[in-house]
This record gives structure tokens, C-alpha cells and sequence, in this order.
């Protein structure tokens, strides 16, 4: 694909401002990821059209890039504005408010606002991954005007009110000498156009409110909070104006027995007495199904065995993290005659002093015929 802002226009290196606005609102509709079903390249080249159309549009940055190519458009031989952040008029604004020297500033349709929505995930989808459906209601481009505004078979004329620059310019004296401030037409809104005929069904705004719903790919091992960007799938601008982005911020159900720290897993087994005493094979709950876990003899409660790479994928590399699970041990109750013999049998034999069973009590009854 080519990488020429021209070429990806359309358009002659001579073109005019307005062969190049109308390029980019044609390419725009058809490339934008609403009309393609999400087709990655067609976003890719949507992306593309987008940085060109931003170069392209501005005087100062057109010329660097004739000049210069890409880099020389977004800084890479900076000039006394790009030193200043934006020129000596951001300064004096800074110092003065609105007021500063006249700067030009291109007229044209506004970038769409940025929308959010929540998307509740389970444990599972979280650690894994998942393909989901978001439904958000808010403005996107009229079907029936394409985004102009206009009425179908009219158009937009520059706004007389400030000649097509969308903004308009006060003068007056101060101690720095002459001072103008400029600030957005209010007949146009500073868009730089006005519409004698505004289409029907969005009255010249160039957007309807409809609800829309898109795909979202949830990669493997995002957490509670994360948040994804889908760039410009978020609310159409006016007139044909650059969409917002969509962010979709993951909340995800807890699992019933698993717990998350970063990228590993706890497990909290629950084991018998004996089991501990004398050790045991176990079969324990994994996210990727039943794993067997060998219990040494001996093994004592808050002991943590680690089954490697049963955690939580990590997102920017290969590899998963663990699985700790933890051992407690589990003391017995309610015990039957023969066992409270047992044990007073194995605790004698280990030199284990134990209180003496209640008088009166069943235990202490049938210890007492034994004698």
C-alpha cells in the first residue's frame, strides 16, 4: 500500500483544499470500519487516509511535507512553532487568555466525541480470551446525506459571515501594540460552510442517533479494569467529521474457587488430617481441566505446591503464569467412639498429652467398661 499522502487521496500534488477535503470525506465513507463489517485492512487503510487528510489540510504541515516527507510534517526538522508547542501565540495566550498574534486555523468539520462502554467478561473469557458483542447507542453518519449535511443533490457553500475560514478575528489596541483574537464563526459554527438546505433527515447535521453493534476481541489475560480502544468506532463527527474512538472498559465475575494475583492463580485444597499424616494423590480444579497433585507425608497446613504454567497468559509476551495451590488441613469432628480410641491410642504412643473426655459423658462411659 502506498505510504504517499497524495497517492492514498487520490489526488494531485496541486490539489486544491477542496479537492482534497472532498477525497477524504469519499475515502472516508467507504473505508470507515462501519461499512466493511470490521475488515482489517480496510480500517488499516481507513487509519492511513486519516493522517494524510490531517497533513494534507494544513498549510504549514503540507508544505513540510512536500519538503520533507512524513517526518518533516509531524516534527522531524522542527521550526520555530513546533519549538514553541503550537507558536508565539500559544505563548501570549497563556499569558492573556484568548488573545494573542492572528493565527490561522483551518476550517472544517470537527472530530466526533469518544464514547464509553462496560463489558462484563467471566473469570474464564478474562485468562483466555473471547470474541464480544458491544451495543452502544449514539450519533453516526446519515445514510441519506453521507455526512455532508446538505440535502441530497445540493451542497455546502463557504459561510459568508467569515469568508470559509470558520473563524472569525476582533482587533484592538493594548500595551503590546495591536492584538487580535480569533474565535470560531458563530454562524458556521466554524465549520467554515453553511447549508441553504439541510438534508431531512438529520437537519444539516450530518448524523443520526441509531444503536450500533460491533465485535470486540478481548485478548488473553487481561485483568479487572483493563480498557480496549476501538479507534473510530466511536461517535460519528459533525458534517462528515473524523469519528471518535469506542473504549470498552472489562469487568470480570469472580471465580468461585480461584484467586488472581498478576498472572498466577491461588487454589485453597482442602485435605484430611490423615491425608497429611500419611500423604495422598489428590486430582485438583484447574482452568484447563483435572491435574493430579501428589501430597508428600508430612505435609503440613499452608503448605503451597506450584503447578508451572496453569496461570494467566501474559499479554505482551509467550508464556502463562502459575498455579499455587495452597494445603490446608482439616481437623476432624464429630468422632465416633472407635475413632476418639484411635486417636487417644496413636497420640499415647507419640507422647502426646490429651485432655481427659468429660465425666458423664458417652466417651467417658465406654472408656471406663474397657478398663
Amino acid at each position: 500500500m502506498s505510504t504517499d499522502y497524495y497517492e492514498l487521496l487520490g489526488v494531485s500534488r496541486q490539489a486544491t483544499d477542496d479537492e482534497i477535503k472532498r477525497s477524504y470525506r469519499r475515502l472516508a465513507r467507504e473505508l470507515h470500519p462501519d461499512a466493511n463489517g470490521g475488515d482489517p485492512e480496510s480500517e488499516e487503510r481507513f487509519k492511513q487516509v486519516v493522517v494524510a487528510y490531517e497533513t494534507l489540510r494544513d498549510p504549514e504541515r503540507r508544505r513540510r511535507y512536500d519538503m520533507f516527507g512524513p517526518e518533516g510534517a509531524n516534527g522531524g526538522r522542527a521550526g520555530a512553532e513546533d519549538v514553541f508547542g503550537g507558536g508565539l501565540g500559544d505563548i501570549f495566550d497563556a499569558f492573556f487568555g484568548q488573545t494573542g498574534f492572528a493565527r490561522t486555523q483551518r476550517a472544517g468539520p470537527g472530530r466526533g466525541a469518544d464514547a464509553e462502554v462496560a463489558l462484563q467478561l467471566s473469570f474464564e473469557e478474562a485468562v483466555f480470551g473471547a470474541e464480544r458483542e458491544v451495543t452502544v447507542r449514539g450519533p453516526v453518519t446519515c445514510g441519506t446525506c453521507g455526512g455532508s449535511g446538505a440535502k441530497p443533490g445540493t451542497s455546502a457553500t463557504p459561510c459568508q459571515s467569515c469568508s470559509g475560514t470558520g473563524e472569525v478575528r476582533r482587533v484592538r489596541q493594548s500595551i503590546l501594540g495591536q492584538m487580535v483574537t480569533a474565535s470560531p464563526c458563530p454562524a458556521c459554527r466554524g465549520t467554515g460552510e453553511r447549508i441553504a438546505t439541510p438534508c431531512p433527515d438529520c437537519r444539516g447535521d450530518g448524523r443520526r442517533t441509531e444503536e450500533r453493534t460491533y465485535n470486540v476481541e478481548v485478548p488473553a489475560g487481561v485483568d479487572e479494569g483493563s480498557t480496549l480502544r476501538l479507534t473510530g468506532r466511536g461517535p460519528a463527527g459533525p458534517r462528515g467529521g473524523i469519528p471518535g474512538d469506542l473504549y470498552v472498559h472489562l469487568q470480570i465475575r469472580p471465580h468461585p474457587r480461584l484467586r488472581r494475583s498478576g498472572h498466577d492463580l491461588t487454589l485453597v485444597e482442602h485435605i484430611a488430617m490423615t491425608q497429611a499424616a500419611l500423604g495422598a494423590d489428590l486430582v485438583v480444579e484447574t482452568l484447563d481441566g483435572d491435574e493430579p497433585l501428589a501430597v508428600p507425608p508430612g505435609t503440613q497446613s499452608g503448605t503451597v505446591f506450584r503447578l508451572r504454567g496453569r496461570g494467566v497468559p501474559f499479554i505482551q509476551s509467550r508464556g502463562r503464569g502459575d498455579l499455587l495451590v495452597e494445603v490446608v488441613v482439616d481437623t476432624p469432628t464429630e468422632l465416633t467412639a472407635t475413632q476418639d480410641e484411635l486417636l487417644r491410642q496413636l497420640a499415647e504412643e507419640r507422647g502426646e498429652p490429651l485432655a481427659e473426655p468429660e465425666e458423664g459423658g458417652l466417651l467417658h462411659r465406654i472408656r471406663s467398661k474397657l478398663r
